[in-house]
């Protein structure tokens, strides 16, 4: 039996979606492997639409006769909730496309064995080379999310979207201060697609370490308001947080202050932020979706043109109700959990200007890099900590920084960029936290703006 004749006939609408998360997890601590882990969750979730309400309901079983069951019980749950909350009939946006996208490496496959050894080999590097160090940690992560997803307006997709990455960690006890610093390289991907000699990531170790010593003699930060040029990692997490998240429809539909501000500034002119679906300049992003989880096909939503609010994220609901185009940000973590409208890959598009002539132009101000922690709010108000940057004093980069935060509102802050790097850096590590944890992907150039300091 298909599972597409499992769909009810007649119902106004329906997914059926089979879905196994698979990862594992290496970790080595001071020369011990001290994590080898392997975990794996999956099963089936139905949703159904009837009068204005969701059903939804899910199963580990995998059997054809489970997911009869479910579908069943789904759209039971809809017509009990439609008794007490029933809005009348209303139809949902359809753009639905079908396709298969597995990612699975073409490359010949690297064993755990095979993994442990490219750790030790990273570990021992970093022993050998650097002794004073307190601690050093390396760690492997793998995740592997593959999906059946069916709808009866005609969505039908299979999906298997890898992430490998690999940590590093270098701390060092100084005149009784631990100080810490790390790197997450690698993205999206199987293992042997990101890493094939551990050689190759001994560039990062070293400069990992440089930046280390550099926070021994490390300066308090000046309370206030500088120029400050913000690195591309920063700033991509500057838009996801401060940005992508007030522009969801779903926050927006629940008071976010983004919601004042379609078709008007609320950045410079030379600013353009876009979540894309999967690919950026012929390259594949670091989370590509070409199809949502409701089955929609996926488009690039321009979210500030040129310093203009022009867009929302939708899945089929938000974009009913606020008659808006379907964008595809729908996207669910496990089995069992909803969609919800997430971010993909969110980025500011790149600029005209060098690095290096952006930092030259500061003559008192600070050159940030990266961030330690963070939050935002649905007014776009954000404080981050920044775990690593430097002071810049008439063009040049003194001092490091001792870790200190930033603060502010994110569409008055990005009124003040004027100057974006040429250069694009995505960071595909991340994981989003909004109700579920899920892989995100951010990224784009460095800006030059004004950023209000936290002091000593």
């Amino acid at each position: 039996m298909s599972l597409s004749s499992l769909l009810p006939a007649g119902a106004e609408y329906v997914e059926l979606k089979q879905q196994e998360n698979r990862s594992q997890g290496l970790n080595y601590l001071n020369g011990t492997l001290v994590q080898n882990s392997n975990s794996f969750s999956g099963g089936i979730m139905s949703r159904t639409f009837t009068n204005g309400v969701w059903g939804l309901a899910s199963s580990a079983d995998m059997s054809t006769a489970s997911m009869q069951k479910v579908i069943k019980k789904a759209v039971s749950n809809a017509k009990l909730l439609s008794r007490s909350v029933n809005k009348g009939k209303l139809i949902l946006p359809s753009t639905a496309a079908q396709g298969e996208y597995l990612f699975y490496s073409k490359k010949t496959p690297v064993s755990t064995a095979e993994k442990i050894e490219f750790l030790g080999a990273l570990d021992k590097y970093i022993a050998d080379k650097y002794p004073d160090l307190s601690t050093r940690r390396v760690f492997v992560q793998q995740q592997e999310t593959e999906k059946y997803i069916l709808t009866n307006d005609g969505g039908a997709m299979h999906t298997m979207t890898p992430k490998s990455v690999i940590g590093i960690v270098l701390m060092l006890n100084h005149q009784g201060e631990s100080l810490i610093h790390y790197d997450i390289i690698g993205g999206f991907g199987q293992f042997e697609d990101n890493f094939s000699d551990p050689a190759l990531c001994f560039p990062v170790i070293d400069k990992l370490y440089s930046e280390l010593m550099d926070k021994k003699d490390a300066v308090f930060a000046r309370a206030g308001t500088f120029d400050c040029v913000l690195d591309a990692k920063l700033a991509g997490i500057l838009s996801h947080e401060a940005i992508g998240h007030t522009t969801e429809a779903d926050f927006v539909l629940g008071g976010s202050i983004a919601g004042e501000y379609l078709d008007q500034p609320v950045a410079s002119e030379i600013l353009t932020l876009i979540d894309l679906a999967h690919s950026w300049d012929g390259k594949t992003c670091p989370v590509p979706v070409f199809i949502d989880d409701e089955g929609t096909e996926a488009k690039d939503c321009v979210i500030i043109q040129d310093g203009i609010l022009k867009s929302y994220m939708h899945n089929k609901e938000s974009a009913m109700l606020l008659g808006h185009e379907l964008t595809g940000n729908a996207r669910a973590y496990s089995y069992s959990d909803e969609p919800l409208i997430r971010m993909r890959n969110t980025m500011i598009v790149p600029g005209k200007d060098k690095l290096q002539d952006m930092i030259a132009s500061i003559e008192d101000g600070y050159y940030l890099i990266s961030s330690s922690n963070g939050q935002a709010d649905a007014t776009s108000e954000f404080m981050f900590g920044v775990g690593l940057g430097y002071e810049v004093k008439n063009g040049k980069i003194g001092k490091a920084i001792k870790e200190t935060t930033i603060s502010g509102v994110a569409f008055d802050l990005l009124k003040t960029v004027s100057m974006i790097s040429d250069d694009m850096q995505w960071t595909g590590s991340g994981m989003c936290g909004k109700k579920q944890l899920i892989s995100v992907g951010m990224g784009g150039p460095a800006i030059k703006c004004k950023v209000n300091m936290g002091g000593k």
